[in-house]
């Protein structure tokens, strides 16, 4: 099993920036895919490889990282809007199986 930490979220005004963390229990160069979600829509995520991709929503304002020294991926969201509001998930998809975060809260008000 693979187990996800999130961290990071909090309350932030519009057009400000935060950046949330997950950190997993194993090298993340052994996931094949990690993803930020909010709610349930992807937001980011990220390859074994280091290809990004972005939903159309935060492209442009977001941006997915990684450090593999931490087993770590990181999601920087700046110009947050309040429509980014929510819950965000990380997501590892490994061994033909999804495993979950606890999810952190990100609320931007106007």
């Amino acid at each position: 099993q693979v187990q996800l930490v999130e961290s990071g979220g909090g309350l932030v005004q519009a057009g400000g920036s935060l950046r949330l963390s997950c950190a997993a229990s194993e090298s993340i160069f052994s996931i094949n895919v990690m993803r930020w979600y909010r709610q349930s829509e992807s937001v980011a995520s990220i390859t074994r490889g280091g290809i990004t991709n972005y939903s159309e929503s935060v492209k442009g304002r977001f941006t997915i990282s990684r450090d593999a020294s931490k087993n770590t991926v990181f999601l920087q969201m700046n110009s947050l809007k309040p429509e980014d509001t929510g819950t965000y998930y990380c997501n590892a998809y490994v061994r033909n199986q999804n495993y979950w975060g606890q999810g952190t809260q990100v609320t931007v008000s106007s």
